[in-house]
């Protein structure tokens, strides 16, 4: 049995967009999949950024100051985090966003940071295969047909469910489950060709050898025979 593929998809929700000028993140999204199939686990939490939400990131979010004044701080719970996270890959788009704010909320509260190389941007991979195209969370739900019109604002955990089923669609769509049905298949087989085998009768071997009787009537046979050829050597020695 191959070891189950572990992935983590998230997405996070912030004050703006530089970290190192005092933004901070307010929420994060986390679905997890196993062999690229979500299995149902999520994880979501907001956070208490200690600081106001600016206007213009209030209308791409909807997460207020007011909102956000009675949630944790992102210290007190970042152990829950970070067991749900484990050391799986993480996947995000524009990655290196994400990552930078998780990294800093790690920072902030004394915590070791996740590694780039945990890190897949499905970004990079839609550049790959859609070169020249639009690659926003948007524009590529819709060019591989996800549904995203209960979309209104953006959310961590609801961008993080379109992101799985984006990814899902990058990395090989139908074709995943269609493997896995093909893997399941092959296993069932051979687990009932195993147990034909655990039940098969063992029969005793063939003896093929000739008996006297047999062997008495061959050598009688050849005696019949005028001059075979086999014998013409051993005449002439």
């Amino acid at each position: 049995m191959k070891r189950a593929m572990r992935e983590i998809i998230f997405d996070t929700e912030t004050t703006g967009f530089d970290p190192a000028s005092g933004d901070r993140m307010v929420e994060i999204g986390c679905i997890e999949l196993i062999n690229r199939v979500p299995s149902g686990r999520t994880f979501h939490a907001y956070y208490n950024p200690q600081r106001d939400m600016p206007a213009a990131a209030e209308a791409v979010h909807g997460l207020s100051s007011h909102f956000l004044s009675d949630k944790p701080l992102f210290a007190s719970g970042v152990a829950d985090l970070l067991a749900f996270l484990e050391d799986s890959p993480l996947v995000a788009h524009n990655a290196r966003f994400d990552f930078g704010f998780l990294n800093h909320e790690l920072r902030l509260c004394g915590r070791g940071e996740v590694s780039l190389d945990r890190m897949i941007d499905t970004v990079a991979i839609a550049r790959t295969m859609h070169p020249g195209a639009k690659h926003s969370l948007d524009a590529l739900c819709t060019r591989y047909g996800i549904d995203r019109s209960h979309r209104i604002k953006h959310g961590a955990l609801l961008d993080a469910e379109l992101l799985a089923q984006l990814y899902i669609e990058l990395t090989g769509g139908r074709q995943i489950g269609l493997g896995l049905a093909q893997e399941a298949a092959k296993e069932e087989v051979a687990a009932e060709l195993a147990a034909q085998v655990a039940v098969r009768p063992v029969r005793p071997a063939r003896v093929f050898a000739a008996s006297a009787t047999e062997l008495e009537r061959h050598g009688a046979f050849i005696r019949t025979l005028d001059k075979p050829l086999w014998l013409e050597g051993a005449q002439a020695d």
